[in-house]
């Protein structure tokens, strides 16, 4: 965790921690977009649609590239989330920091820690100033923050499933031809083997899209989640530090 610098450049975008979770995704996308390009010049992904009569790779790829528009907006809003929880952290950290409180904490950086912070201090308020509990606030923080993080396993399960779909659909059209099978008619041996041929490709084209779309989305969730993750330690870190102290010193009588 990088450390927070208080004084006159504190909240500013020099921070390199701010766009870091966003950083991490653009230099796996891009890479993604390198080996897609390489592949399609040796036609190798040409080769993958045209042999694919069933289309589940394509609906695969397409998935996949949803699924990436999707992490990249859950992606973006986390580390906004990351960068107003630091600016919190630098206002409420100055000298004079406890003051932001006495105004519900309105003056701080619009965000889902603010949110927070706000709900700690309505709490601490109705019950008197007494020490604050805050379990149940940080749960929901917590689910604030992941919203729908859980696309993304879902759509690595989805697309293994299709992969295994595109198999089984391979091996059925592999066998379909030989219940019929003479083997004394070569024009039928010849185009039993052709549809094997077909049904194979389908088979492995597929599972192979479903294996690799699976583990690049799983790879991009992963990265998505420990970044919330971050920004959740950097909530508690701050309102256990910052926070609460304050509140209860309002409680016991003691100048804040």
């Amino acid at each position: 965790m990088s450390s927070i610098t208080i004084g006159p450049i504190a909240g500013t975008a020099t921070d390199p921690s701010e766009r870091s979770a966003l950083l991490f995704w653009m230099i796996f996308t891009g890479l993604s977009i390198f080996a897609v390009v390489l592949l399609w010049r040796f036609g190798l992904i040409h080769l993958m649609l045209t042999s694919d009569r069933t289309y589940i790779s394509s609906v695969i790829a397409l998935l996949y590239v949803l699924t990436c528009g999707h992490c990249f907006l859950r992606t973006r809003a986390i580390a906004r989330e990351g960068a107003a929880a630091r600016r919190c952290r630098a206002v409420l950290g100055a000298p004079d920091g406890s003051k932001a409180l006495d105004a519900s904490a309105a003056v701080l950086p619009r965000g889902l820690v603010r949110d927070h912070i706000q709900s700690l201090v309505t709490k601490a308020a109705a019950q008197d100033y007494r020490p604050v509990d805050q379990t149940l606030l940080l749960r929901n923080l917590a689910d604030r923050l992941r919203g729908s993080n859980g696309f993304g396993a879902f759509v690595s399960d989805t697309l293994m499933k299709l992969g295994l779909l595109g198999t089984i659909i391979g091996f059925i059209i592999m066998l379909a031809p030989i219940a019929g099978l003479d083997a004394a008619d070569k024009v039928a041996m010849r185009s039993s083997m052709g549809l094997m041929s077909d049904g194979m490709a389908v088979a492995m084209y597929t599972t192979l899209a479903g294996l690799v779309g699976s583990i690049l989305v799983r790879i991009q969730y992963y990265m998505l989640d420990a970044a919330t993750q971050r920004v959740f330690s950097d909530a508690v870190l701050l309102t256990e530090t910052y926070v609460t102290p304050v509140l209860e010193r309002k409680g016991s009588g003691a100048p804040s």
